[in-house]
């Protein structure tokens, strides 16, 4: 690909704009900022004008404490350490391989109590092999074999890859030419090859040509194959689970995600089987992309209030429940560039276990925020009242504005060494 095309680009451009999307605490500190500073000038003002009235020391003295109060009142502090806060937050993740698009997205990490998966490639490998041929009686399986090969061979997804393979592995003969192909979306694929019509793809698809197919016990993907709208049988493709996925849930749990979720156009069987290998709490099978959106957007419709519902995937087909999600996390290492165009966070290494780093990097994050906003108000407010009082000098002053600007940066900066707990 071009350069402005390829993955390196968008990863630079995700860290370059990382900061263009800010957290809600982000913008009421701009907000409150906003307010404030007029604020405390008029009053700056009023003491200095009401304070040579009432005050024994006249106006130098009401001058100088409205000089004071003015140094006193001066918001940096709030304003350097809550965006540099997330600053660091996002190049705590970053450290770990994943890439977050904006603090408002590690803020919202923060608060995810659901989690929803799809399973191709998130939660398994996505490296798929065909562990068994079942040809109807008086077929061989090396016709099957061939005839599902001929239809996924213009396919580039991981199971046709897999038949392809399979077939390599033992023909390594040329398949024959198609003359027509075409995908029926969710379905499977339908192609004109020598002659013959070949359709290859799920039991949904073998229903539209009126055929009645058996359902294998196994837990694995089934293709079915139809040749001329005859049934020739079918085979079965397995995947493997990811190392860390079985840890990754278990984190999660251990952090407060109160609700794990799978999501798969796979069969009830595999994906019962998925899940309670894995120990996910609810699971929804035979689903078609737009499904998955759906059910996103039940679980975005009926969560608690300040809760976020966070999706993780990796396809082309992801791309739609990514955007609709609170929160969309792709799986960059092997995930397609739509997905990781549309998430919010990206993870580099395609490690589910590193969900839980991120939740709980934006709790830390969120948690120093919160503590330099209410340190910094509170020194402010209480040295304010003591120089409108006429108890504080400038001295108190200077570690009201400097001192405690140094304070909450040097808190702040800790989020970026901030190391996830396993």
């Amino acid at each position: 690909k071009e350069f402005d095309d390829c993955t390196v680009a968008k990863i630079l451009e995700l860290v370059e704009n990382a900061s263009s999307q800010k957290a809600h605490v982000e913008n009421f500190i701009t907000k409150f900022a906003k307010y404030y500073t007029p604020a405390v000038v008029i009053i700056a003002a009023a003491l200095a004008v009401f304070g040579s009235i009432f005050m024994s020391g006249g106006v130098s003295e009401a001058i100088q404490r409205a000089c004071i109060f003015l140094v006193v009142s001066c918001p940096c502090a709030l304003v350097i350490s809550v965006p540099l806060s997330f600053f660091g937050g996002i190049g705590a993740a970053s450290r770990r391989g994943i890439l977050v698009k904006g603090s408002n997205f590690l803020e919202a990490m923060a608060k995810t109590d659901t989690i929803v998966f799809d399973k191709t490639g998130t939660l398994t490998k996505g490296t798929f092999r065909v562990t068994k041929l079942a040809p109807v009686e008086g077929s061989s399986e090396s016709s099957l074999l061939l005839n599902t090969a001929t239809a996924e061979q213009y396919s580039s997804h991981p199971i046709a890859l897999s038949v392809l393979s399979a077939w390599k592995e033992k023909n390594g003969k040329e398949l024959a030419k198609v003359e027509d192909a075409q995908e029926i979306a969710g379905k499977g694929l339908k192609v004109t090859a020598g002659g013959h019509v070949i359709h290859a793809g799920n039991q949904s698809l073998m229903a539209e040509l009126g055929l009645t197919v058996p359902t294998p016990e196994e837990a694995a993907t089934v293709v079915y194959t139809a040749v001329d709208g005859v049934y020739s049988g079918y085979l079965l493709i397995s995947d493997e689970v990811k190392e860390d996925a079985k840890e990754a849930i278990s984190r999660l749990h251990h952090v407060g995600v109160k609700k794990t979720v799978m999501l798969t156009g796979d069969r009830k069987a595999i994906g019962e089987y998925t899940a309670k290998l894995l120990d996910l709490d609810e699971v929804h099978t035979d689903l078609l992309p737009a499904d998955k959106v759906s059910y996103v957007n039940d679980y975005c419709n009926k969560k608690t209030k300040g809760r976020m519902v966070c999706f993780v995937g990796d396809g082309i087909n992801d791309a739609p429940v990514l955007a609709r999600a609170d929160v969309g996390i792709a799986m960059g290492g092997l995930g397609s560039d739509a997905a990781v165009e549309a998430a919010d966070i990206v993870i580099m290494e395609d490690q589910p276990s590193k969900l839980a780093d991120v939740i709980q990097i934006g709790r830390r994050t969120v948690q120093i925020c919160n503590q330099n906003i209410v340190f910094a108000i509170a020194v402010k407010v209480i040295i304010l009242v003591l120089v409108a009082a006429g108890f504080a000098n400038m001295w108190a002053a200077v570690f009201a504005d400097v001192g405690v600007a140094v304070i909450a940066i040097l808190n702040a900066m800790r989020t970026l060494y901030y190391k996830p707990q396993k």
